[in-house]
C-alpha cells in the first residue's frame, strides 16, 4: 500500500467508523422515541450526521492526546504505527469538528446548545478530564446518553428519550470503568490517575456493578410508567440479563465484559425501537 493510502486508511480508521456511525443511530433513535422522525426529516438528518461528525472528531483528537498510551496499550493504532503524524490526527480532527458545527446550524436552539456543550466536553474530557478519576468515565458516560437527548431537541422534544438517556448513561459510565481496569497498564505508565489507579481495580469494579445494577433496576419504567407495552419488555430482559452477566465477567476479563456489555447496550436500544414501533397494547400479558 502507497504512503497515500496508508495515510488515508490510518484517518479513517482514526474515526473509528463503527462508533461513529453507531452514535448517528442512536441520535435517530432519539429522534424516533419522540416522535418526530417524520415531521421533522431534515432536522433529523442533520443531527445524525452532526453526531458522527462530532463523534468521529473526538475520536480523532483521542488519538491526538492518547498517543503516548497507546504506544504502550495500542501500538497497531494509527499514530504509533506511523500511518497518521500527531500534527496530521489534531488537523483532521479540526476538519471534522467543523463539520459538526456546520450541520448543528441547522438545528433548533436547544439542539444547538447540547451540541456546543458536547464539543466543548469531548475537547475537556481529552485534554483534562480523562485521567482524573472517575471524572472522565462522568463525562464520557454523559456524552453518550447526550446523543438521545441531541435526537429528541432536534425535532424539539428534548424531555421525550430522557429515560432512554439515563439509562444509556449508566450503563456507559459502567463500561467505561471496566475499560479502565483492561488499559490500567498503559494508564499507570502515562501517569494517569484513573479510577481503578486511585481505589483499585477490585473496587473500580464494584463501582461499575452498582451503575449498571441501578440501570437494570431502572430498565423496567418505560412499560411500569406505560410509554411503551410488552415489545419493549421483551426485548429489554435478555438485553439486562447479559448486561449483569457482564459485569461479573469483568471480574475475570475486563476486555470480554466490556464487549459484552457493549452488545447488551445495542440490545437495550433494539428495545426501545420495539416500544416504539409496537404501540402500547398492541401485546397483553394473558
Amino acid at each position: 500500500m502507497s504512503s497515500v493510502g496508508a495515510t488515508v486508511r490510518g484517518l479513517v480508521e482514526m474515526t473509528r467508523p463503527s462508533n461513529s456511525v453507531a452514535a448517528g443511530v442512536l441520535t435517530f433513535v432519539g429522534a424516533f422515541v419522540a416522535g418526530g422522525v417524520g415531521s421533522a426529516p431534515v432536522a433529523t438528518a442533520a443531527a445524525v450526521a452532526a453526531t458522527v461528525f462530532a463523534t468521529a472528531a473526538g475520536m480523532a483528537i483521542n488519538d491526538y492526546f492518547d498517543r503516548d498510551i497507546d504506544a504502550v496499550n495500542r501500538p497497531t493504532r494509527p499514530i504509533p504505527r506511523g500511518a497518521v503524524s500527531a500534527r496530521g490526527a489534531l488537523a483532521w480532527s479540526g476538519v471534522l469538528f467543523a463539520g459538526a458545527v456546520a450541520c448543528a446550524l441547522a438545528l433548533p436552539v436547544l439542539a444547538l446548545a447540547i451540541a456546543v456543550m458536547n464539543l466543548l466536553a469531548l475537547v475537556a474530557y481529552t485534554e483534562w478530564f480523562k485521567g482524573l478519576p472517575g471524572v472522565g468515565n462522568v463525562v464520557v458516560a454523559y456524552l453518550g446518553g447526550s446523543t438521545f437527548l441531541f435526537g429528541g431537541a432536534a425535532v424539539g422534544a428534548p424531555l421525550a428519550p430522557a429515560v432512554l438517556f439515563v439509562l444509556a448513561a449508566l450503563s456507559t459510565a459502567s463500561r467505561e470503568v471496566i475499560k479502565d481496569v483492561e488499559d490500567v497498564a498503559g494508564d499507570r505508565e502515562e501517569g494517569l490517575n484513573t479510577l481503578p489507579i486511585a481505589i483499585g481495580e477490585r473496587r473500580a469494579l464494584h463501582v461499575a456493578s452498582a451503575a449498571l445494577v441501578v440501570a437494570v433496576i431502572a430498565s423496567p419504567l418505560p412499560y411500569v410508567f406505560g410509554t411503551f407495552g410488552l415489545a419493549y419488555l421483551v426485548v429489554v430482559v435478555p438485553a439486562v440479563a447479559v448486561m449483569l452477566y457482564a459485569a461479573y465477567e469483568s471480574y475475570g476479563d475486563a476486555s470480554a465484559g466490556q464487549a459484552h456489555l457493549k452488545y447488551a447496550q445495542f440490545a437495550a436500544v433494539v428495545a426501545f425501537l420495539a416500544g416504539r414501533i409496537v404501540p402500547v397494547g398492541s401485546l397483553a400479558l394473558p
